[in-house]
């Protein structure tokens, strides 16, 4: 999501077991330039509007009911692609950190509008902040990945060829640019006993 995105405001999916306290929730959501594309009350809604709409960020509102509360956070954190904003009024400690350690959802608590903006903003950062941290460890793992792959066919290329370690690497590169591909392609062949092996020892066979 990016800051042109954000500076026209958020779609945001509202959720509160009193009608009433959604409405106050609106005024102020709206007030900041946000669309509530929708109002969730039970748990099923949620998870139903979530799948529907994708919003950018959901709020749920917590009353006298903090069980209900704690599985609309569930629910939604289920679902939502975004961040989850619990607003709070005054709860126990016991409360505050089984909502927190929901996925993804953030408290705050609903005095004005600065407030419930300031609370959107630390969660959206946050929740870039963690995109940005698993795009890093997926790109790690990926790249280890490809190492793992030239490593083993560089040993079968040793093994097959009497070659060292330099040696198995150069004719991976060398067959690589020949057929243009990617070393790590190539090496992905080798290590599924590319015909290329097969007919190499076959030719050694017959000399």
């Amino acid at each position: 999501m990016g800051d042109a995105q954000r500076k026209e405001g958020l779609r945001i999916l509202a959720a509160d077991e009193d009608e009433r306290t959604l409405a106050r929730t609106d005024e102020i959501l709206t007030s900041l330039g946000h669309t509530v594309t929708a109002h969730a009350i039970s748990v099923a809604e949620a998870g139903d509007m979530i799948s529907r709409d994708d919003p950018d960020l959901s709020v749920v509102v917590v009353d006298d009911d903090d069980e209900h509360a704690l599985e609309l956070i569930a629910e939604i954190g289920e679902y939502a692609c975004g961040p989850v904003i619990a607003l709070l009024a005054s709860h126990a400690p016991d409360f505050i950190v089984r909502a927190a350690a929901r996925r993804r959802t953030r408290l705050a608590r609903p005095r004005s509008g600065v407030e419930v903006q300031g609370a959107i903003d630390v969660a959206l950062r946050r929740h870039d902040e963690k995109l940005r941290l698993t795009a890093q460890v997926e790109s790690l793992e990926s790249a280890l990945k490809r190492r793992v792959t030239i490593e083993r066919a560089k040993g079968i290329l040793m093994e097959r060829h009497d070659v060292d370690d330099r040696g198995a690497f150069e004719l991976l590169r060398k067959h690589a640019r020949s057929s243009n591909r990617r070393v790590v392609d190539l090496a992905h062949a080798v290590v599924e006993v590319h015909p290329l092996l097969a007919g190499e020892r076959s030719a050694a066979e017959a000399d």
